[in-house]
C-alpha cells in the first residue's frame, strides 16, 4: 500500500482567530474496492458528534484538493436504497479522489439532514403515504435541513487543506464551507445514475432546496 501523509496545518489556515472545535483520534490504512486510502476519526469537543474521514495523498495546504462532504445515509450507504442518490454519490467521490491521487471526504454523522435515522424513518412513512422528503421533514416539526458544517470545515483545516474542489450539488454547504474560510477554487458537480424511486426525490432537491442538479 502506498504511503499515505498528513501535513501539519499552517499559520492563517485556518484563519487567525478561528479556534478548532473537533479532535483527531486516531489514524489507519484502508484498503478498499475503490482504492487504497487512510482512514481517521474526529470527534467534537462541543458534542457527542464523532466524524469519519477518508484520505487519499499528501494533504497540502498549497494544493487545490478535491473533496467531500458526506451526510450520512444509513439506508443508502449502507443498505442500498435506491430511494436516494446518496451511495452512488459517495461510491462516486471515492472513485474520482482515487483518479485523482490526493482527496478527502468527511463523513460526518447527521443522517436525514440532522434529524436521525429514527426520524428519517418516520420520514419514510409520510412519504409512503405521498408526502415528499421537505413535507415529510415539516410534517414531523423538523427543519428541511438542519445540518451544519462548520466542523467538517475544521477538519479540513487540521488535515491541512486551505483550498479545496468540493464534489457537491449543494450550494447551502458551498457557502457554509467558504464562510467558515476555505478557499473554495472549483465546485465539482457529482450526478449518478438513479433507479425510477429517486427520480422524485432529486426533482424535489432541485426545486424546493436550490440543489445544483439537471434533473
Amino acid at each position: 500500500m502506498e504511503n499515505l501523509t498528513i501535513a501539519n496545518p499552517v499559520v492563517d489556515c485556518p484563519p487567525a482567530g478561528r479556534s478548532i472545535t473537533v479532535e483527531r483520534v486516531a489514524t489507519a490504512k484502508l484498503p478498499t474496492e475503490k482504492g487504497d486510502f487512510l482512514i481517521a476519526g474526529y470527534r467534537s469537543l462541543i458534542s457527542d458528534e464523532e466524524f469519519v474521514v477518508l484520505i487519499k495523498g499528501e494533504m497540502r495546504p498549497e494544493v487545490p484538493t478535491l473533496v467531500r462532504i458526506h451526510s450520512q445515509c444509513l439506508t443508502g450507504d449502507v443498505f442500498g436504497s435506491i430511494k436516494c442518490d446518496c451511495g452512488p454519490q459517495l461510491h462516486k467521490a471515492m472513485e474520482m479522489i482515487q483518479a485523482e491521487g490526493r482527496g478527502a471526504i468527511v463523513y460526518q454523522q447527521q443522517e436525514g439532514r440532522g434529524i436521525g435515522i429514527l426520524n428519517k424513518i418516520r420520514a419514510y412513512a409520510l412519504q409512503d403515504e405521498g408526502a415528499d422528503t421537505v413535507e415529510a421533514n415539516e410534517a414531523l416539526g423538523f427543519a428541511v435541513d438542519a445540518r451544519t458544517y462548520e466542523q467538517c470545515a475544521e477538519i479540513l483545516f487540521d488535515l491541512g487543506l486551505c483550498q479545496v474542489k468540493v464534489i457537491s450539488n449543494n450550494p447551502d454547504k458551498l457557502q457554509a464551507l467558504e464562510e467558515a474560510g476555505l478557499t473554495i477554487v472549483e465546485r465539482i458537480p457529482i450526478e449518478v445514475e438513479t433507479d425510477p424511486p429517486a427520480a422524485h426525490y432529486l426533482r424535489v432537491k432541485k426545486e424546493k432546496m436550490g440543489h445544483l442538479l439537471k434533473v
